[in-house]
């Protein structure tokens, strides 16, 4: 458990960075409780709302890890990207349920 808590905590860091760099047109009333928003497509991109509970696990913090390499904290859309199919990324998160 120990060994996941600085995976988990740049996690954090990584969502903390984006907000900064937020689009003023999403509002946090449009992100439920217990969710953020993130965009995930190759050319075009597509909203998705996530559990916050997706940040404990490894396989979704190698992605956010990846959106970092990619993007840093400057994202395009303003929000969360995540670079990859939006395929790859229902497959994903369909299996962390």
């Amino acid at each position: 458990m120990a060994i996941r808590m600085p995976r988990i905590m740049h996690a954090k860091q990584i969502l903390r960075q984006s907000k900064l760099f937020a689009n003023q047109t999403t509002t946090s009333t449009d992100v439920p409780k217990g969710f953020f928003a993130v965009y995930v497509g190759e050319s075009q991109k597509k909203r998705f709302l996530v559990s916050i509970s997706y940040l404990n696990q490894p396989s979704f913090q190698n992605l956010l890890s990846i959106a970092e390499e990619e993007f840093g904290f400057n994202h395009p859309t303003g929000g969360l990207t995540i670079p990859c199919r939006e395929e790859f990324f229902i497959d994903l998160t369909s299996r962390l349920h």
